[in-house]
Parts: C-alpha cells; sequence; structure tokens
C-alpha cells in the first residue's frame, strides 16, 4: 500500500507543492546568507564559534536537500513516474538529518538563528507528514476490509 495513496491526491499535491516551494526559497534564503555573509560579525570571531557556523550551515543544507528529495519523490509518485510499491523504498524516504544543538547557536547572529530554526522546523513537519501517511498507511491496509471504517478513518484524520 503507497504512503501517498492515503491522502485525497488534491491535499497531497497541496501539501507538497506548498512545501516544495517553501523548501525552495528557505534553500536560496540560506545559500545568500551563509555564503555572502560578513565574515567580520563580531559573533564569530572565535575560531570555535566559526568552525560551529560552518557546522551549522552544512546542516541547514542537508535538512533542506533532504527535504527536496522527499518532495521531489512525492512529485514523482503523483506524476506516475513512481510505482505505489516503491514509494515505500528507503532511497524515497525522508533521509536522516542531525539536529541543531541549541546553546551553540544562541550565539549566532540573529539571522543566522532565524535560518536555523527554520530549517529545523521545516524539516519537522515533512518528518511528520512523512510518519502520519506511514500511520494512515498501516491502518489503512488493516481495516480496509470495511468500507464504513474506512469513512471513520477518513472523518478521524480531517478532524
Amino acid at each position: 500500500m503507497s504512503r501517498a495513496v492515503t491522502l485525497d491526491r488534491g491535499l497531497h499535491r497541496r501539501l507538497v507543492d506548498g512545501l516544495y516551494l517553501e523548501a525552495m526559497v528557505m534553500a536560496d534564503e540560506a545559500r545568500a546568507y551563509f555564503d555572502l555573509r560578513d565574515t567580520d560579525e563580531p559573533e564569530l570571531e572565535d575560531p570555535l564559534r566559526r568552525v560551529s557556523f560552518a557546522c551549522e550551515s552544512l546542516k541547514v543544507t542537508t535538512r533542506l536537500m533532504h527535504i527536496i528529495a522527499w518532495l521531489l519523490s512525492q512529485r514523482a509518485w503523483q506524476r506516475g513516474e513512481i510505482a505505489d510499491a516503491d514509494l515505500a523504498d528507503e532511497k524515497y524516504r525522508l533521509g536522516r538529518a542531525t539536529n541543531t544543538d541549541a546553546e551553540i547557536v544562541a550565539s549566532f547572529p540573529f539571522a543566522a538563528r532565524a535560518i536555523i530554526e527554520a530549517s529545523q522546523d521545516l524539516y519537522d513537519r515533512v518528518a511528520r507528514l512523512q510518519d502520519r501517511m506511514d500511520r494512515m498507511a498501516g491502518s489503512r491496509g488493516q481495516r480496509e476490509s470495511s468500507p464504513a471504517r474506512a469513512l471513520m478513518d477518513r472523518l478521524n484524520t480531517a478532524f
């Protein structure tokens, strides 16, 4: 049973398109900030803090690339380029991304903190969506024999 099949196709498409747009805008903002930031920022004078800053920029990039890859897989499924059964394959699942250490990030400039926190929030939302789709696929596969049960499940997930 496909994970995406458990959602209404229109809702699935709108979710994926909205998240994709958000991820692409965030990736552009992150690239612009981390590539073009002022290297003379007083918050980053310490060499250890600069290394931490570089690590966090890589974490943001990794998170966003995992998100974008997952969303592109969902789009490919929508277009029929990926079969329902293949969508459950590990290569089409959201990749694991390392969380940010709040104590380290607290000393970064405001713009950096905002980008880091926004990327973590977006990653968490996409992970929750994937988990929800997994749970819906599991419960749907177990209860699909009853049309009344299927309707009740759809109502429960809608509210």
